[in-house]
């Protein structure tokens, strides 16, 4: 930084040998000119980070090629992209998230209480075509019996008029 400092410093120059983007360290001139450095770390803790606004085809990315990396290269790696390690694991740990299937308050998904719904429904549904079923062959005896006596009665009577 004090080399960035000097009057006369080339700050391309200083960003491409040290592996830190121009941007970044153009920021961190304006705020050691400022002198708030320590400030403005404080001010950017209640904010979220660069990487909560990536999207997740970028995350997959930066999860790709910083797995890949040595651990030396995987330094560089965090500056050029403008991340910490937490950053990474953060992301990582994310998308291990994703990947896990989703927890129920119940232990029932909702595929699993629809069936049960379903099962419920056509239970109810058999139990009252048995109802019905039962129903129509009491009847069918009634008729029968019924329909016996009045035949009976109706011998009878003719018979003994």
């Amino acid at each position: 930084m004090a080399k960035a400092l000097a009057p006369s410093a080339n700050v391309s120059g200083i960003a491409r040998q040290a592996g830190i983007p121009k941007q970044t360290l153009f920021a961190w001139l304006r705020q050691a000119k400022m002198g708030s450095v320590s400030n403005q770390r404080k001010k950017k803790r209640g904010r979220p980070r660069k990487s909560s606004k990536w999207s997740p085809e970028q995350k997959l990315r930066l999860l790709t090629e910083a797995a890949s990396l040595k651990d030396d290269e995987l330094g560089a790696f965090l500056r050029r992209e403008g991340l910490h390690e937490n950053d990474l694991v953060e992301i990582r740990e994310a998308a291990l998230v994703g990947l896990e299937p989703p927890k129920y308050s119940q232990g029932e998904s909702p595929e699993e209480k629809k069936i049960k719904a379903l099962e419920r429904e056509l239970h109810r549904k058999e139990k009252a075509l048995a109802e019905t079923a039962a129903l129509l062959v009491l009847s069918k005896k009634y008729r029968a019996i019924m329909g016996d006596e009045d035949d009976d009665m109706g011998e009878s009577s003719g018979g003994n008029s």
